[in-house]
């Protein structure tokens, strides 16, 4: 079993406690990897070396230059996606199809940004004063903490990393301590396409580690996905010593089915909105919100359809929904739907553990459904992030925007209608960073990612993610050679 060390100003080095602990597979609930406890000294090293790297080296690097290494480290990460894909399927129970699928978008992401690094170009702002020349400039921040979750920790690592290198930035990167892996294995990727020691270091461990990265000071920015209790507790921290963050937390998204839909299509981007990546995904349609009218046919269709959901390893490429990713996860997911059957939703699907076969010792739920929900009920209220769908009916265009706006989160939304009025209507009328019409979950890198309310503050991707790393000088040169009087009001 691999024991997984620290990365810090390009080296590999233990932690000063020589604490670790194991990683489990959660499709057999096997240890298979061992991973270093950092505790607060550790993480200091790592800002030192990340601060050392920014001041000496990387600000001074030509924006072709850091291109030119990221565009190496896209093609390595292709290079490797099948194997990445791989270990963070093993370690976290996502299907490889889609984690695999998820490395080449990062190369993607990466590519993306890199085409930023040499265009971080200033403006010119004319003044009243003619003899008065001003300009602004854009300029990297310094040293960025990035802290991921276990869903997806190299697709959360993409969302952030290329555009805080591109922007000239060092980095300590924080992944969850259930998904560590794949983010130690970036950064051989990262060494091996010839970074500077200290622009990329990583350092692993539980909520200690994070803490530490979080109150420690030296960090000019805070990247953070996870839950918005983990946001606030981050936000809180941060804000005793004024460091800025971007928070990428959680959702409640309303998937919205109008009578007029492709109602075939409509059912397949509901079930996928729901049941890709197990539901552990921040934008999963979770409250599918369907016009009373068609409703009967679309609770059955889903119903039926999410009995056939082939469950199974995740390193088959034949399964269809992977685990949990960790135990605490799992019952999680198990203690709301017990809790929605005493609520008085009416179950239609799935509703308990999966452990027929092969899937007694994973920590596999059968894809659940549950009918007739009120939109009050702790079901469709809380971010329960696993495979259950809530099901609500509405009867005009007027309630369905009620209902999901009905929500104390605002990430993702969409929006089924082949009536193009209504698309623009309801798009405009929906309180979410994110919507998403006639179709669910696609991405890209060139479109900003991002919530309102508790679902989060700032973008990721696209040029507002890029933006988020960077600074404004303004420089005001005064070109008169005229005295002028000290005390005079200027103008």
């Amino acid at each position: 079993m691999p024991t997984h060390r620290l990365y810090i100003g390009g080296e590999w080095i233990a932690p000063e406690s020589g604490e670790v602990f194991a990683t489990y597979n959660p499709f057999n609930q096997q240890p298979w990897a061992m991973i270093a406890q950092a505790d607060a000294r550790d993480v200091a090293r790592a800002v030192a070396a990340a601060r050392e790297a920014f001041e000496t080296n990387w600000s001074r690097t030509s924006g072709l230059e850091r291109a030119q290494l990221m565009h190496r480290l896209a093609d390595l990460l292709e290079r490797d996606a099948d194997r990445m894909g791989t270990l963070e399927s093993t370690d976290n129970g996502k299907i490889v199809r889609e984690t695999r699928s998820q490395m080449r978008f990062v190369a993607r992401t990466i590519r993306f940004f890199a085409g930023y690094a040499d265009k971080l170009w200033g403006k010119v702002i004319p003044l009243d004063r003619r003899d008065v020349f001003d300009y602004a400039t854009l300029e990297p921040l310094g040293v960025i903490g990035l802290i991921t979750a276990w869903n997806s920790p190299i697709a959360l690592l993409g969302n952030k990393l290329p555009a805080a290198l591109a922007a000239g930035n060092c980095v300590v990167a924080k992944p969850s301590e259930h998904a560590s892996v794949t983010t130690l294995e970036f950064a051989r990727l990262v060494e091996e396409a010839g970074f500077p020691p200290g622009v990329f270091n990583v350092v692993t461990g539980d909520v200690r580690t994070g803490q530490a990265l979080v109150s420690g000071g030296g960090l000019d920015k805070i990247s953070f996905t996870g839950s918005g209790h983990g946001g606030r507790e981050i936000a809180a921290a941060a804000g005793r010593t004024l460091t800025p963050v971007v928070l990428e937390l959680g959702g409640k998204s309303p998937n919205i089915i109008f009578e007029d839909a492709d109602i075939a299509k409509a059912t397949v981007g509901a079930l996928a909105g729901i049941f890709a990546a197990t539901g552990q995904t921040c934008i999963a349609g979770s409250r599918l919100l369907v016009q009373r009218s068609v409703y009967p046919g679309i609770v059955a269709a889903l119903a039926e359809r999410a009995g056939r959901i082939r469950l199974g390893n995740p390193l088959d490429l034949t399964t269809e929904m992977g685990t949990a990713a960790n135990r605490p996860q799992f019952e999680r997911i198990l203690s709301f739907i017990d809790s929605a059957k005493h609520d008085g939703a009416r179950l239609v699907a799935g509703g308990a553990a999966a452990t027929a076969g092969d899937l007694k010792h994973g920590l596999f739920v059968q894809p659940t459904i549950f009918a007739d929900v009120d939109n009050a009920m702790p079901l469709a209220r809380e971010e329960i992030f696993g495979p259950v769908l809530s099901i609500i009916p509405f009867d005009d265009e007027d309630e369905a925007i009620r209902v999901a706006n009905d929500t104390r989160f605002g990430l993702a939304s969409g929006i089924w209608t082949q009536n193009l009025n209504r698309m623009h209507r309801v798009s405009a009328a929906l309180k979410a960073g994110m919507v998403w019409v006639n179709t669910y979950r696609a991405v890209a890198a060139q479109t900003p990612f991002g919530g309102v309310k508790e679902s989060g503050v700032g973008r990721e991707r696209g040029q507002e993610g890029l933006m988020e790393f960077l600074t404004t000088k303004n420089v005001m040169i005064n070109l008169s050679e005229e005295d002028r009087d000290p005390f005079a009001v200027q103008t």
